[in-house]
């Protein structure tokens, strides 16, 4: 899957301004975190330039816009986790997840339907017997 995308808290910071505020311009944005977290203007810069390498936001002509929402992030970081630390493998993360609790009928029935909604087109149905509802 390649490398995991972490943020350091600075950066979390920065992140969770952008997002609440986007689309914003650079001068914007340097005056929200001034205010919000008295940052500098250097600061802000840096830490933005930082977001940006990492492919989290960019910004162009002064206009800092996402390229990964807040959502997108969460689901790459957590899916480079279960590859880097399970080797990709659900059945291994899932017990680990869980600690040895048992899952209540709501959780097990939230993984039943994720788990036929994710099945290829062909499987679809399989394990259910009765008509999409």
């Amino acid at each position: 899957m390649g490398k995991g995308i972490s943020l350091t808290t600075a950066e979390e910071k920065l992140a969770s301004l952008i997002w609440r505020e986007a689309p914003l311009t650079s001068p914007e944005l340097v005056e929200m975190a001034d205010k919000e977290m008295d940052w500098k203007k250097s600061t802000t810069y840096t830490v933005l330039k930082k977001l940006c390498d990492k492919g989290v936001f960019k910004n162009e002509n002064a206009n800092v816009s996402v390229v990964l929402t807040q959502e997108e992030l969460i689901s790459h970081q957590s899916r480079y986790f279960v590859e880097d630390t399970f080797g990709g493998s659900l059945p291994k993360f899932i017990p680990s997840f869980f600690g040895g609790k048992k899952l209540s009928l709501e959780q097990a029935e939230e993984l039943r339907r994720l788990i036929e909604e994710n099945l290829p087109a062909d499987r679809q149905g399989e394990e259910g017997g009765g008509e999409n509802g």
